[in-house]
């Protein structure tokens, strides 16, 4: 095969199993109320167990873009599928909520934080010329795995009535994947000048000397609270407001029209501050201000609303709104951190960010138990507002704290 034509065979190959990572961590939340009644775990315990998942990412994701100093990318990506796939596999014959923590929470949280920062790397140097078409196709692939995942799941429960059956199902294709990719997916080696990277605690000066960064992470902190709270509890609350509708359909409506919101978003306002940026340096910031600003309203609506259709546009302008956030989340930061850090710099602040964000499951939980399902989601508007505020503030410390990076 010609080397032209091999890039997109590779972002094909990556795009699968990029659909597999991010479908896979929505297995979990459609089957919660059936697998928390069948052992009788409370809605706190549940919580706990996308909480173990997401904090073991945040505990893990640092060290991912170490490995590459010493492991190929290729096998990253093929170890990476590999263990997180096994983890959800054998969570379909766990014995309790403990062993579904451990397998589905630890194991493939360990293994899917190592996927990302290597698929990324090998499709932005195979399309270096073509990247920012390549990257929104494999966007599209988390999107349409979160999306596919969450309304298979809950389809396979309603027809065979056994909630095993998805994690031995979706398991197993991952496994399968993995091994594929060691005969299908090449070896792209880094270049000698952009495979040295900086020392971990120069990535960590790089963060904690300016305000700027510290601020930013915060409020990525804030989106990261949000988004895995929603994601966990909105199918458990779709059936409980609507108790006649199936596992598919709420696990399906829980998030496609958030996703679908989102893909608007991020599409509409990343061509405009790409538009802007030259003559309106601090646009990608304010766009994050404005996505979490205006999305905290719908995310009070949507806890709010009574009917299904209500709740359905509010999540889906609370998408938009997200999109809008997520179009610049990254690029906003690479305004303020050196080239040269900002592969290490991005693994410390996902860290901190996603180890935040573990407690959301846990807490909307715990406000279940004591209040009603409503008032947690409600709640999530709050770290909207709080992250907007926080990312305000950087916008002001990169004018008048920081010194501009070189550009890269």
């Amino acid at each position: 095969m010609k080397k032209i034509d091999y890039k997109w065979t590779a972002l094909f190959l990556l795009w699968i199993a990029c659909f597999l990572q991010q479908g896979m961590r929505q297995i979990f939340p459609p089957l919660a109320s059936t697998i928390g009644g069948e052992f009788g775990a409370d809605a706190a315990f549940r919580g706990s167990v996308m909480g173990v998942f997401t904090l073991v990412y945040a505990l893990s994701v640092p060290f991912s873009g170490m490995a590459g100093d010493f492991l190929s990318r290729k096998k990253i990506v093929v170890f990476s599928l590999a263990v997180f796939s096994l983890g959800v596999l054998g969570a379909g014959w766990a014995s309790g909520i403990l062993g579904i923590m451990l397998l589905y929470g630890g194991i493939n949280g360990f293994g899917q934080s190592f996927f990302y920062p290597a698929t990324t790397s090998i499709v932005q140097q195979l399309h270096s010329e073509n990247k920012a078409t390549a990257l929104s196709i494999l966007q599209l692939a988390i999107y349409l795995g979160i999306i596919t995942f969450s309304f298979a799941s809950g389809k396979m429960l309603d027809v065979c009535g056994d909630w095993r059956v998805p994690f031995k199902v979706f398991g197993f294709i991952g496994v399968v994947w993995a091994v594929a990719l060691v005969f299908l997916l090449r070896n792209t080696p880094l270049n000698a000048a952009s495979s040295v990277k900086p020392a971990f605690s120069q990535a960590l000066k790089s963060v904690f000397s300016k305000p700027s960064v510290v601020l930013l992470a915060l409020g990525l902190g804030m989106q990261i609270f949000v988004d895995v709270g929603f994601k966990m509890w909105m199918p458990t609350y779709l059936e409980e407001t609507f108790p006649g509708m199936s596992k598919a359909s709420c696990g399906l409506n829980a998030v496609l029209w958030h996703y679908l919101g989102a893909f608007a978003g991020v599409m509409i306002a990343s061509r405009l501050s790409d538009k802007l940026v030259r003559r309106r340096p601090g646009i990608r910031m304010e766009m994050n201000i404005i996505g979490l600003l205006l999305g905290a309203p719908f995310i009070l609506w949507m806890a709010r609303a009574e009917s299904f259709e209500a709740i359905c546009w509010a999540m889906g302008l609370f998408g938009f709104f997200r999109g809008v956030y997520d179009s610049n989340q990254f690029a906003s930061i690479f305004d303020v951190v050196e080239p040269r850090y900002r592969a290490s710099a991005m693994g410390v602040m996902l860290a901190f960010a996603f180890a935040f964000g573990a407690l959301a499951p846990v807490v909307l939980g715990v406000v279940k138990d004591a209040f009603t399902m409503s008032a947690g989601l409600a709640a999530l508007s709050v770290f909207f507002v709080v992250g907007a505020a926080l990312i305000a503030a950087a916008r002001l410390c990169a004018d008048m704290l920081d010194t501009k990076p070189p550009k890269a």
